[in-house]
């Protein structure tokens, strides 16, 4: 499967809609695609994780960065539309109980609009 991955804004909320394997090889576009909207000075960002099948320890620790960020701004981060794997590899490491976790965008959007 290929990997691709895109962003774009609502009313100063940042989404990043990844498909694919996020590994140590893709795992750096996301994070290219995270960091500019930590700068720009959105309210929140969800990455919508519904198109990955696979995740490895780069992947995680890319969106452990992302969670970072959001904490020392300020910011909403929330993970939204985790598959199986996925979310089996966050389980695996405890980091589900860390993350902000919804089961759709729709969901994610609504939850960083109430804070």
């Amino acid at each position: 499967m290929s990997f691709k991955i895109k962003s774009k804004e609502n009313e100063n909320i940042g989404i990043v809609i990844v498909e694919g394997e996020v590994d140590m090889f893709t795992s750096p576009s996301l994070r290219d695609k995270l960091l500019p909207l930590f700068e720009k000075g959105v309210k929140g960002i969800i990455v919508d994780l519904k198109g990955v099948s696979f995740m490895d320890s780069s992947g995680i620790a890319t969106l452990v960065e992302g969670l970072q960020w959001s904490k020392k701004d300020g910011k909403g981060f929330v993970l939204t539309g985790l598959g199986t794997n996925v979310l089996n590899a966050l389980s695996l490491t405890k980091l589900d109980n860390v993350f902000n976790i919804q089961t759709n965008a729709d969901d994610a959007y609504k939850k960083l609009c109430e804070s």
